[in-house]
């Protein structure tokens, strides 16, 4: 999105960057303690009428429909990561691999649900999500995309996805699934106080004060060097610092222009990343880094790392850009 004087500032880079998770760790979090405490007061006051409680509010395996995806999947994956099954009844593997998905989901107890979607019966889920074959498997955790993989996989390597996939939930979101519990209650959460540091630059981010965002995202990385939304907000207001005053138009004819030119390239790339395209960004900086040497190499492949930083080393994207890097530079 760009204002009428054809310059981005950061308002609007903040609305097309595809990943803005800087806040939705902390919003997933609340949103999923909320929904905790709701069950609990429900609980409550059954037990006060003298009707059991609910226990857990979930089906573990779930399908979905266009008109059920924003409540089962999108507000769901506020308190649990759900994994979606895209499918249909002609595809021989997606015979095979739906039990194995099925299966580890109810082993799972509870981590993850698992949401299941016939292709031919909802054509716009799968024309939304990209999906040009099946099986397909996404996941959306507190509202964010997470591609997994396409194809049967044995059951071994679907565990290993879904194991990182529940890591990831845990360690950039702060939600830890409890759709359901052995014993058939939702286990409560520990109580996740915000750090005050971290809250304060995230404020400073949504101000549009990014010169105060990025000092206050490496003051919470002094005293917690490991935190990473930390370390993603740091990425994401230094991006947004970079392309506020470029020109778009002139940044890209540069870039055609010259190739060879890595100042041009790195704004092309910072462009294309905030417009939410990510593999074009990637791609384009791994080029650079191809064509380049000395400096100019690693000065794009520092940038590149940057920019992993500002998506999550955990996205699928980042994993095939560091292959393709490392092809080039070896």
């Amino acid at each position: 999105m760009q204002p009428r004087n054809s310059r981005l500032n950061s308002s609007a880079l903040r609305g097309a960057v595809d990943l803005a998770a800087v806040k939705a760790a902390g919003e997933a979090a609340q949103k999923a303690e909320q929904a905790r405490a709701e069950r609990a007061r429900q609980n409550a006051a059954a037990e006060a009428a003298g009707i059991a409680p609910q226990g857990a509010a979930y089906q573990l395996v779930i399908d979905v429909t266009e008109e059920t995806f924003e409540t089962e999947v999108v507000q769901r994956s506020t308190e649990v990561p759900v994994v979606i099954d895209f499918w249909a009844e002609w595809c021989g593997p997606c015979k095979q691999l739906s039990p194995i998905l099925e299966r580890l989901a109810e082993e799972y107890a509870g981590r993850i649900v698992l949401a299941k979607i016939d292709v031919d019966a909802n054509q716009l889920i799968a024309q939304q999500f990209g999906i040009q074959g099946i099986p397909a498997v996404m996941a959306v955790v507190a509202g964010q995309l997470v591609p997994l993989f396409q194809g049967a996989e044995n059951e071994a390597n679907v565990r290993k996805v879904l194991d990182q996939l529940i890591a990831v939930a845990e360690q950039r979101f702060g939600i830890v699934g409890t759709a359901a519990a052995p014993d058939g209650e939702a286990p409560a959460a520990p109580h996740r106080p915000e750090d005050p540091a971290l809250a304060a630059a995230h404020d400073a981010l949504d101000r549009g004060d990014l010169g105060g965002a990025v000092q206050a995202y490496q003051n919470v990385l002094v005293d917690q060097p490991g935190n990473i939304e930390a370390k993603l907000g740091l990425a994401q207001a230094q991006l947004l610092q970079r392309v506020e005053s470029l020109d778009p138009q002139q940044v890209r004819a540069a870039a055609a222009a010259d190739p060879k030119d890595v100042a041009a390239q790195l704004d092309a790339a910072d462009l294309d990343l905030v417009g939410g395209h990510v593999e074009d960004a990637f791609g384009r900086l791994v080029d650079t880094v191809g064509r380049t040497f000395g400096e100019d190499r690693d000065t794009a492949r520092l940038r590149l790392l940057e920019l992993f930083e500002v998506i999550g080393t955990d996205d699928p994207r980042v994993t095939k850009a560091r292959s393709a890097l490392a092809r080039v530079l070896f």
